[in-house]
């Protein structure tokens, strides 16, 4: 399976000027053979969505996406975006196959502190699923979602074997709080060992407002090494292959993920919630 990891820096509401630059991505990965292309979060609409008075929402179907997703042929592409939801709105990222809509994941956990207001413009999603490709079963995880061990272990235990996560991930005001480039090299290679996966990260490039986006979109495998890495600060499409068949291989030789003890889990989270532990 070859990916295309779309490290792109989008301008904050133009969805039109967005939709030109993902079509100019698609075309630039397909001549590189790509099966599938993937997206940072919300690179059809930028971040700071609360900024800009344009209506933003796009259902899932929008014929845009849609005419889009078309351009890959039978291949797939996944798209960050602002989801329109009836009264709510959703961080959300969606996958589309052979030019149809296969998934759509709404971003779990809504980053609201410091300079991220995320959950004053959008409604937290409601599920975790992996869903099936051509090359097999994947999962989408948007940015802070992956900072929850839980959601990559639930995605794995649906079947996953390789986790997409498009992100927008920003340098830190202050540095002694975190680097965050290190700290997402620590999580993806976490995840990629103890889950025997492939992590996707998928960054975006820029500056909107006091936000500084750094890119470094990077692919670790299932020993925990980094496969492939794009610069920082640039745009870039960085074509990656995935051996899938490394992932079973992998689970073999290192078999956690059939330790899951699903029953045992079930059992303490559910006590902790009628603990009152659910916010």
């Amino acid at each position: 399976m070859r990916i295309a990891l779309a490290q792109t820096n989008p301008v904050l509401g133009d969805l039109d000027t967005n939709l030109v630059a993902a079509k100019d991505a698609i075309a630039a990965a397909r001549a590189q053979h790509a099966d599938v292309v993937i997206f940072p979060e919300l690179s059809l609409t930028g971040y700071a969505v609360g900024t800009v008075d344009v209506d933003l929402d796009l259902e899932a179907d929008d014929p845009r996406l849609l005419a889009l997703a078309e351009l890959m042929g039978d291949g797939g592409v996944l798209f960050g975006f602002q989801e329109a939801g009836g009264v709510h709105s959703y961080n959300s990222a969606a996958y589309y196959e052979g030019g149809r809509l296969r998934h759509v994941h709404r971003k779990l956990y809504l980053p609201t502190w410091g300079l991220y207001e995320e959950r004053k413009h959008f409604s937290p999603g409601q599920s975790m699923r992996a869903y099936d490709t051509r090359w097999g079963r994947m999962a989408t995880l948007i940015c802070n979602d992956a900072w929850q061990p839980q959601l990559p272990f639930v995605a794995v235990q649906d079947g996953a074997r390789a986790m997409f996560l498009p992100t927008n991930s920003s340098h830190s005001l202050d540095p002694r709080q975190w680097r965050a480039q290190a700290f997402w090299r620590d999580i993806t290679r976490f995840h990629a060992l103890l889950l025997t996966s492939y992590t996707v990260f998928v960054n975006r490039v820029g500056v909107e407002g006091s936000l500084h986006f750094w890119g470094g979109s990077h692919v670790v495998d299932p020993w925990g090494e980094v496969v492939a890495e794009a610069t920082e600060d640039e745009e870039a499409l960085l074509v990656v292959d995935l051996d899938l068949a490394a992932v079973r291989r992998r689970r073999k030789e290192f078999p956690l993920v059939k330790e899951a003890r699903l029953a045992l889990l079930e059992r303490e989270i559910r006590r902790l919630a009628d603990e009152g532990g659910d916010l």
